[in-house]
This record gives C-alpha cells, structure tokens and sequence, in this order.
C-alpha cells in the first residue's frame, strides 16, 4: 500500500507547563484536502510548526511518505517535498516579486548564490520566477516592489514562493486572513485549482472557505483532536458548534 503523504504519531508539543499539542495522531492520504479548523489557541499553528520542522516536538513522530522526519531540520523536509506559507506575511517588502521568487530558488536549489553577483545572472531562475507569478496571476507585475502590493496580492506571492520549491505537500497557514471576501474568493480559488499530486494541508478559519475546498476535515479544541470527518458530518456536529461559540 501506498504509505500516507503525511502521518503523525501521539505528536505532543509542551511549553514549560502548557501541553500546546497534546498527543495527536493525524494520517492525511496522498492527494488529499485536509482542513483544519478550530478556535484559537486550539493549537493548530503549533502542530503546523512541529509538522514542518519549524519547532521540534517534545514527544511523538513525523512521517512524509514512510520516512521518518521527526529529527531532521526544516530546509531537509522542504527538500524532501514540505512546502509552507504562513499565518504572517513572510517576503521581502524592498525587493520586486520576480526578486523574491528567485531568491527562494536559490535557497531550495543546490546552486551556491555568489554576493556580487547579480540577480539577472541567473536567466533560468527568472524564467522560472516568471512562471511561478503567472500561476497566481501576477506576471505583469513582475518587476514592481513587493511593497506596493495590497495585503491579499502578497498573499498570492507568498503561495507563488512555496510552490516554486515544487512541494509534494502544501502547508498553508490561514492563507485568507485579513482578506477581503473577493480577496478570499480569488485565494480560494487557486487553491481549489491545484493539481491533485501536491498533497494539502491547511488551517483556515473561514469556514465557506474551509468547507469548500476540503475533502476532509479535522477539528481541534485545547490541543486535542475532538472530530475528524467529511465537511458535512462536520457541519452537522453539535460538539462543534459548541465549541465556535465557546460552551465547551
């Protein structure tokens, strides 16, 4: 049997006398649209960042596809085929959009950058920075500073950088936060086009946004996993309900 994209086991993350992950076991199938939704402080970033390599879990085991990833750093699991966007924007806000997909390139490619050289020395690299932009619909602007985008036009660049690393996975972090609702649409529409090979995982507290685009979903609550089910049994779930409007 295939092994699943992404399995972790009895996963627990502690800060001092807080259990910020408290044991959980999660498997999210090849291909799959895994969504994870829950209030916060539920701990949904924090199992993202133990997932990636982005902080080492306390206890418990990581998984991408068979292998055991629970030790190695975060740069050898985005080798590997982990790539991530964030709940904060994270680009270079002085460098134009083509500058800053290149330079994540060079970071995830075996290449060495030499300092005094310049940027437009790498043609292959911009080709492909190019190509990147035009899949989230921002090619012609290309050459412009990431500082003149809106907040929801950086989002889209931050989902051009990660999958320019070409993931088999895809962490997106609450990729419609703060968006406006043609913002959302447009962000949730890209997302619902990518091909079925890049596996995805994301947090999302929209819930159109996050019922719409997931073929499962899983709920947490004070560092635990209460449910996990289709959208709809999700949907129907008082102990979900009450958890949103804060009775649990």
């Amino acid at each position: 049997m295939t092994p699943p994209a992404i399995e972790v086991g009895a996963l627990t993350k502690e800060f001092g006398g807080l259990r910020a992950v408290d044991g959980i076991s999660l498997s999210v199938a090849t291909g799959e649209r895994r969504v994870l939704i829950g209030p916060n402080g539920a701990g949904k970033t924090t199992l993202f960042h133990c997932i990636t390599g982005t902080l080492s879990p306390s206890a418990g085991r990581v998984a991408l596809f068979g292998r055991d990833v629970t030790a190695l750093a975060e740069s050898r699991r985005t080798a590997l085929g982990m790539g991530r966007t964030f709940q904060i924007s994270n680009v270079f806000a002085n460098l134009s959009l083509a500058e800053n997909l290149v330079l994540a390139l060079i970071g995830t490619g075996r290449r060495k950058w030499i300092m005094h050289r310049p940027v437009g020395a790498y043609p292959d690299l911009r080709r492909r920075a190019l190509e990147g932009l035009e899949h989230v619909g921002l090619r012609q602007r290309a050459d412009e500073s990431v500082k003149h985008l809106s907040y929801g036009e950086r989002r889209q660049l931050e989902l051009a950088l990660a999958l320019n690393s070409n993931p088999k996975v895809l962490f997106l972090d609450e990729p419609c936060a703060g968006l406006s609702p043609g913002e959302r649409q447009r962000i949730s529409k890209m997302i619902g086009a990518l091909p079925r090979d890049i596996t995805l995982v994301m947090i999302e507290h929209d819930m159109d946004v996050a019922l719409g685009l997931a073929d499962r979903v899983t709920v947490l609550h004070r560092g635990r996993i209460i449910l996990e089910g289709s959208p709809a049994e999700v949907q129907a779930n008082p102990e979900v309900r009450d958890v949103y409007f804060g009775h649990v």
